[in-house]
């Protein structure tokens, strides 16, 4: 079970103003490519559950996800989560012809949307599209913070997200930095998967 905190940016400024203040914090920050698929028959999306493809870095890294029966309440995400890395290479080829995906044998994770969710065969899977996003990752208060600029094709979504086993605690810390700077914020109330399928931003 992954759980984060997931607080939304109110705009531009704001997120400029959070990578300002955490820049003496900052690790690293990753381009990532976010590409979904489904099951011809949504297969996958009736039982609340997604497949993501994600790049990283012009094709530096590539992990194939599984995420379902996720619950976002007061800006705490809770989802169970099942990912690995995948080579670039095959992870394009099944970007370009998505039936590919049920060929690949050494991914556990794919062998878990065949057997549990009988997605398969080349006709099996359809392509959903995607976003892209600039991840500035942050270690500040023994935290680790990441925070997203993330281009839909209709807008541009501001996010912190936290992972945390004490998530009650990090909103906290979060909240309390956020309000001392003068920082607009909410509670994030869907996922960026969830944005991206509704076509606009909430």
């Amino acid at each position: 079970m992954e759980v984060e905190v997931k607080l939304r940016l109110e705009n531009a400024e704001a997120h400029r103003m959070v990578t300002a203040s955490f820049a003496p914090f900052h690790i690293i920050t990753h381009r990532q490519e976010n590409l979904f698929f489904d099951g011809a028959a949504g297969e996958l999306s009736s039982r609340r559950a997604i497949l993501r493809l994600r790049f990283y870095d012009d094709d530096a890294r590539c992990v194939v996800s599984l995420k379902a029966k996720a619950v976002l309440v007061n800006g705490v995400s809770r989802v169970e989560e099942d990912e690995e890395d995948l080579d670039p290479k095959i992870g394009r080829d099944c970007v370009a012809e998505p039936g590919k995906l049920d060929s690949v044998v050494e991914s556990r994770v794919l062998r878990r949307v065949k057997e549990e969710f009988g997605v398969v065969g080349e006709k099996g899977y359809v392509g959903l599209g995607g976003f892209k996003n600039v991840r500035s990752v942050y270690e500040w208060k023994d935290l680790k913070l990441e925070v997203d600029e993330t281009s839909f094709g209709f807008g541009t979504l501001y996010e912190i997200e936290c992972e945390s086993a004490d998530p009650e605690k990090a909103k906290q810390l979060l909240e309390e930095f956020l309000k001392e700077n003068g920082i607009a914020y909410s509670y994030s109330e869907m996922s960026k998967f969830a944005i991206f399928r509704s076509g606009k931003l909430p």
